[in-house]
């Protein structure tokens, strides 16, 4: 075997992997590529090179002579590039608590930008229920048809709606003859509730059905409503398709739908929620979103990361290519690259006094894991570490600039987060001073009509104790895409 088939490529595995995360991969690769399950072209040749690359890692002796053959690896050849940087150079060994931010920037190298852009196995899951008649499924199946004639002969596309049942409209397939298709999607009625569990449950048995490391494997869900008492189902269903690849986005119509529950849905796959206003709008925000999906460089980077005595990880944000909060998890979801847009993650750290003994002090110690469907072997994963010296004085450098900028663009979002964090827990009071003190800062920034939604927002709160739906919604979605708006991040 040459060397251009590096056993630990093959793999996807950094040169000192232990035995388990070898033996991880390998199962993660058999199960994906094996004929039994896969029978796309070129599948079962790169399948018996996993098994090749296992026999030789998985053997102590095997391993270590292999190890001894190989030339000096070549860390310019990665195909992923990272940066980390933070909000001090430096911390200050004190008697009290300290926050300190990083910023991690994750883009493709851009020798591989050029790369053609993987085909896509993608479902449209769309709500067909009582709330969605007339106008607005009108509006939703002109959406539709329009993403129908925009696919490529290479993408394999299904279409599924759910009420209180779900139906297979169009089966997983390439759609060749789309065109025939289009009478099927005209006939969608609305009618029934809205249970959101078995209308993804049968998106994603659709997606299952292409499922593939060559592809770029996503359900689109567009939803106006609540669904009751099958949410942890939901969230158990999407943080399994969230390790075998398969990535959630959601669009929500109107404002029935519960915001929370959905950002938490989509998160399990390193997504989010967007929201929809108006009707009208549906066709423009599913297109953006498709054409997102065609630009994809990486489908998915995971986080893998332990615990660190005295230090707590207290908040991640994605601040693009989609901004929205990242879940905890193990492993942590971060998102996609896109080709013309890095991705970029900013991470809140708690440090006790307990931590600062020793002179460097590690935040956090990982592997970034990177699943790039257009690349013919796996690209290896990173080993990356947050650190800090540890001193007695303290640091008179200011912050980079990339911080300051991430930690000014947050700060919108997070005081509205805190405000209806402070409503939902019967702090009224607090909660109506940190939706003035979010106006006030809109105000100085420029941004008039949304601070005055902001203080109609805090009357209702000090009137009614609750948000309106309208307003709740907008104020959050609106400060979120003001991280992206302002920021000018696209690289």
């Amino acid at each position: 075997m040459s060397h251009a088939q590096d056993y630990y490529t093959v793999l996807g595995v950094i040169r000192d992997a232990t035995q388990e995360e070898i033996k991880r991969a390998y199962v993660e690769a058999a199960q994906l590529l094996h004929p039994d399950k896969n029978q796309s072209p070129g599948e079962t040749e790169i399948f018996l090179e996993v098994q090749q690359a296992y026999e030789v890692l998985s053997n102590p002796k095997r391993r270590k002579a292999y190890d001894a053959s190989l030339p000096k690896e070549d860390q310019t050849s990665r195909p992923i590039l990272h940066e980390i940087s933070y909000s001090r150079g430096q911390l200050v060994r004190l008697k009290e608590s300290q926050l300190v931010y990083a910023l991690l920037d994750v883009r493709v190298r851009p020798s591989d930008e050029t790369v053609t852009a993987p085909p896509l196995n993608l479902c449209l899951l769309l709500d067909r229920s009582t709330s969605m008649k007339d106008a607005k499924m009108d509006l939703l199946k002109a959406a539709a048809i329009h993403i129908l004639r925009d696919l490529r002969a290479e993408d394999v596309f299904s279409l599924v709606t759910f009420s209180d049942r779900a139906e297979v409209v169009i089966p997983a397939s390439y759609q060749r003859e789309r065109f025939k298709l289009e009478s099927q999607i005209r006939a969608i009625q609305a009618s029934g509730a809205t249970e959101i569990y078995k209308g993804l449950e049968c998106a994603l048995a659709e997606v299952r059905r292409g499922l593939t490391g060559r592809r770029v494997n996503h359900v689109i869900m567009l939803t106006d409503g609540h669904t009751y008492g099958d949410e942890q189902a939901c969230l158990d269903l999407a943080a399994r398709a969230g390790e075998e690849g398969i990535g959630i986005s959601i669009l929500g119509i109107g404002t029935d739908w519960n915001d929370n529950f959905v950002d938490q849905l989509a998160s399990r796959t390193g997504n989010t929620s967007r929201y929809i206003a108006r009707p009208a709008d549906i066709q423009k925000f599913l297109v953006e979103k498709f054409h997102e999906l065609t630009r994809v460089a990486a489908e998915e980077v995971t986080l893998e990361f332990g615990p660190i005595a005295g230090v707590e990880l207290n908040y991640a944000f994605r601040l693009q290519p989609e901004t929205g909060p990242v879940a905890f998890g193990a492993p942590m979801q971060l998102g996609p690259i896109l080709r013309d847009t890095h991705l970029s993650v900013l991470f809140e750290f708690m440090v006790t006094p307990s931590a600062l003994g020793m002179n460097t002090l590690r935040l956090l110690s990982g592997n970034l894991k990177v699943s790039m469907a257009a690349r013919p072997s796996p690209a290896p994963p990173i080993r990356v570490w947050f650190e800090r010296e540890v001193t007695t004085g303290p640091d008179p450098a200011p912050p980079p600039t990339a911080i300051l900028g991430a930690l000014s663009r947050l700060t919108l979002y997070r005081m509205q987060e805190k405000a209806r964090n402070d409503l939902k827990a019967g702090e009224f009071e607090r909660a109506t001073r940190g939706m003035k003190n979010l106006a006030a800062h809109l105000l100085s920034q420029g941004f008039q009509d949304l601070a005055k939604t902001v203080l109609l927002e805090a009357e209702n709160i000090q009137r009614t104790h609750s948000l309106s739906r309208n307003g709740e919604k907008e104020i959050k979605y609106a400060t979120r895409a003001l991280i992206i708006e302002r920021g000018g991040w696209v690289q």
